[in-house]
Parts: C-alpha cells; structure tokens; sequence
C-alpha cells in the first residue's frame, strides 16, 4: 500500500515489504536476523503477535489488542506512529551527546590533572576549571531537551506492516 511506503520513507527505512502475511513476515525477521540485522517489529493485531514474539524489540499501539499489548516489550500510548521516530531521533541524539561529554571529561582530565599535580596550575584555578567543565557538560545535555522536529505521517491510518532494514 502506499501508506507504507510512505511511512517508511517518513521514517528513513530504506528497504521495506508491505502486504505479507503473518508467516511471510515472520521468515522475513528471521532472514534478516541471520544475516545479522537487529529487527524492531511494531504491531497492533493478534496476527502481528508471533513476528513480535521473533524480533529483538516488539512495540504495540495503543489501540492494539490485548493479547498484542501483553507481549510487546514497548506500547506507543498516544497512538501516533511519529512517536517512533521521536525516540529513534531523540536516542541518537542522547547517545551522540554523551559520547561528546565522555570524550571532554576524559580529555580535560588528561589535560588539566597533570598540570595541576605538577604544580603549573594552582589549586584555587584547577578547582574553577574542574567545575567549569562539570557546568559544561550539564549545559551540553541540556541540549537534549529542545525537541527534535517530528515528521508527519497521517493519522487516520496505521500501516499494517513495514518491515525494514537501514
């Protein structure tokens, strides 16, 4: 269907199946796993339940069924499918500044502490600058809080199936 097309696109899958049957997706998963790719299956049906079951990470809306619900390890609570690739963005954001902060602690540290043990530093600058770089590493996470812009895909339906790799 077009809608999953277009939902894939929205979210950047490059590579996507659409109107499988639940078998069909499930040997999907299952080849893909094999080859070593890491699978997220969102569903919202009873049929959807055995593909969930297969892959590494199984997300239900909230409209899902029961049963559906119960075995998904996440449930997207306001029903809108752009709450995905909110997260997907937002955790890439996360790890991107963390990786940014580890990398300034370590580099500083390396800096500034020999400097300071040597004596080149005095002891009242090496503490302005030790709090100096914890202010700057809150300030960098900080950044985490402005939100990402969300793409739009259509609310008044849910694509029964993207099934992707990136």
């Amino acid at each position: 269907s077009a809608m999953v097309e277009h939902t894939a696109n929205t979210l950047g899958i490059r590579h996507f199946h659409k109107g499988l049957s639940p078998q069909q997706k499930l040997e999907q998963v299952k080849a893909l796993q094999q080859s070593g790719d890491s699978i997220a299956m969102v569903g919202d049906g009873i049929n959807d339940v055995p593909v969930m079951a297969g892959a590494h990470l199984s997300i239900a809306m909230n409209n899902a069924s029961d049963l559906t619900r119960l075995k998904a390890d996440a449930i997207i609570l306001n029903g809108d499918l752009n709450t995905l690739s909110y997260a997907c963005e937002k955790a890439r954001q996360t790890y991107r500044i963390i990786r940014q902060n580890v990398i300034w602690s370590i580099t500083y540290n390396l800096t500034a502490l020999p400097l300071a043990a040597l004596g080149y530093v005095p002891p009242y600058a090496a503490a302005i600058g030790m709090s100096a770089s914890s202010l700057l590493v809150v300030l960098n996470a900080l950044r985490l809080k402005k939100a990402p812009a969300q793409p739009s895909l259509p609310r008044e339906e849910t694509p029964t199936a993207v099934m992707a790799t990136r």
